[in-house]
């Protein structure tokens, strides 16, 4: 088991609750980085940490580089979340924050989707491979 999974999952109730907060005092329709900075200062009333954007040093055959990643919001260095505003969530979202959760060896992500009329329709919940065993 990742050694943060049970951390990261004691999480996602609170940040889920931050999203509806925040969704609830804005509604569906705006764009991408007015719900990221607010879920941002929602999650931060609720004392938790959160960065955006990382650098990452990338490791191959004894080559390595650093990349700039323009995640959304890391909370508590736990769990990673994706903010959209978005018809439908396509199979590439989830598998661009599943591609930064195994850059950043993160277990959890959700990617929360605030188009939706009732959030709780646009929340994704995603487990790195193996993460939770």
């Amino acid at each position: 088991m990742h050694p943060l999974f049970e951390k990261a999952s004691g999480l996602t109730e609170s940040i889920i609750g931050g999203a509806i907060e925040v969704h609830r005092d804005k509604g569906p329709g705006l764009i991408e980085s007015i719900y990221e900075w607010c879920l941002q200062k929602e999650l931060e009333l609720r004392k938790l940490g959160c960065v955006s954007q990382k650098i990452v040093q990338i490791n191959y055959k004894g080559f390595t580089r650093e990349e700039p990643l323009r995640f959304d919001l890391l909370v508590e260095g736990c769990v990673l979340v994706e903010v959209k505003a978005v018809q439908q969530v396509l199979p590439i979202h989830k598998a661009q924050l599943l591609s930064y959760m195994k850059l950043l060896d993160i277990p959890v992500g959700l990617l929360i989707n605030f188009h939706e009329m009732k959030l709780t329709d646009g929340v994704h919940r995603l487990i790195l491979p193996g993460a939770n065993r």
